[in-house]
């Protein structure tokens, strides 16, 4: 039985298409494939097999003439992953078939394979994080200076805009992006250790053969194995995790912003979109939901890698066998969640005027913190907020317009106003910084 990543019927609503082809089984087989030619053609070119053999070898590294079928039989029998492959592809270079994986063990082509996938995976992964990025601060730049409720523990708090926040989904996918790039170059590196890492079996060719096998995979060559230090893919994972999270709020925020009594914005429509199977007047941010539920599926897999790192001795396959699932599983999760994220931000529908509408509903108490603030040079600022406080209990107690319970209040006439209390009650003018900060990551200054 599949599982839902794998269902033909419900995989898109988490998995992306193109990540998901990364790690499909033949996918898998090729992978290990390459990382086999690979290294007969750096082992041909100092010698240690002949070049004929290595000739062969990438002649037969071709997924398409191999049963999966026979090789998933081959796998339950021997309870090895990799020898079934070796054998067949030895069978097929027959005379030359006693050179396949000559000097490796089955964790040098695994993992070196797994890094090949990975590679694969982050590039539409890196592209669709980079569209959200570019999404979100096209939001922030048309939106700089659309003030909106700033809310706190689910309150109104004081007017931010909506281009601030906005922009801090920009700033937050800026450093997802560096953060998987980096983690990304750190991870690009090839495996090749032999049966315990001293690569003893290639004699004084292994250094040679070992650059060039890297070279021929365009990936980094490791000094030492990691075989049992896995802190390159820990590092993958983490990364995967911040993405998810950055993306689980932006998502989360949708979703609460959408809703019926707040209705400041809103899921693209689509003439296609069904709210829901029984309420016709129903408009479901689902999108935004599967971005919220594949973040959670994504650290639940690299929670498993993240939970398993100190792997024994100089090879661990109870460890090392969970990445096998864990990495994978977390990819092609993110590649949906880069790809969905893409798709809602770029569509995203915000209602300026209904933003107006909600920092309205606490008739101006929204703006208590202006009003003590303008108090505060002659109170002192804890004198102002308790003055301050008792006018906004007062309005809401009695259902009045903050700025005329202010204005009846001695303490606060003696020093503002009527006319400076009135244009204290303008959100427009106190939205300090928002557009600086804005400017400032639409610009790409922003620390990331």
């Amino acid at each position: 039985m599949p599982t839902t990543l794998d269902c033909e019927v419900l995989r898109d609503l988490y998995g992306s298409a193109e990540v998901r082809a990364v790690f499909d089984s033949r996918a898998l087989v090729q992978a290990w494939l390459d990382v086999e030619r690979a290294l007969a053609e750096a082992e041909a070119a100092v010698g240690v097999i002949p070049t004929p053999a290595a000739e062969r070898i990438a002649s037969e590294a071709d997924a398409s003439l191999y049963d999966l079928d026979g090789l998933r039989e081959g796998v339950a029998s021997s309870q090895h992953p990799l020898v079934p492959l070796v054998r067949a592809l030895a069978e097929r270079c027959g005379e030359h078939g006693g050179h396949v994986h000559w000097g490796a063990t089955t964790q040098d082509i695994m993992d070196t394979a797994l890094v090949i996938q990975a590679r694969a995976a982050l590039l539409p992964i890196m592209r669709d994080l980079e569209r959200s990025r570019a999404a979100a601060a096209g939001l922030a730049r048309g939106f700089r200076d659309s003030p909106m409720a700033g809310r706190t523990h689910g309150q109104h708090a004081v007017p931010i805009t909506f281009g601030l926040k906005t922009a801090s989904w920009a700033d937050e996918l800026g450093r997802c992006i560096a953060r998987l790039e980096a983690a990304k170059q750190t991870a690009l590196t090839a495996q090749l250790g032999g049966a315990a890492g001293t690569l003893a079996s290639l004699g004084a060719d292994a250094r040679a053969v070992r650059r060039g096998y890297a070279s021929a995979l365009d990936l980094a060559e490791a000094e030492i194995p990691w075989h049992a230090a896995r802190d390159r893919l820990r590092d993958l994972a983490h990364a995967l995790d911040e993405l998810s999270a950055a993306a689980e709020r932006i998502a989360s925020e949708i979703v609460r912003l959408q809703a019926t009594e707040i209705a400041e914005v809103s899921e693209l429509p689509s003439s296609q979109h069904v709210g829901s199977s029984t309420m016709p007047q129903k408009r479901n941010p689902l999108t935004s939901e599967y971005v919220v539920a594949s973040a959670r599926l994504v650290r639940a897999s690299t929670s498993a890698i993240a939970g398993s790192p100190a792997h024994a001795s100089e090879r661990d396959m109870a460890a090392w066998g969970i990445e096998w699932l864990a990495l994978p599983q977390a990819l092609i999760l993110t590649g949906g969640i880069a790809e969905k994220l893409a798709q809602l931000l770029e569509g995203l529908v915000a209602d300026s005027a209904r933003m107006l509408e909600n920092m309205g509903l606490t008739r101006g108490r929204i703006m208590a913190e202006a009003a003590m603030m303008a108090l505060a040079p002659a109170l002192g600022r804890e004198r102002a907020h308790e003055v301050v406080g008792a006018a906004s209990e007062r309005a809401l107690a009695n259902g009045h317009d903050f700025s005329s319970v202010l204005s009846e209040d001695p303490v606060v006439s003696a020093h503002l106003t009527a006319e400076q209390i009135r244009g204290l009650m303008e959100p427009s003018r106190y939205l300090g910084l928002a557009g600086e900060a804005v400017d400032a990551v639409a610009s790409g200054k922003e620390e990331r």
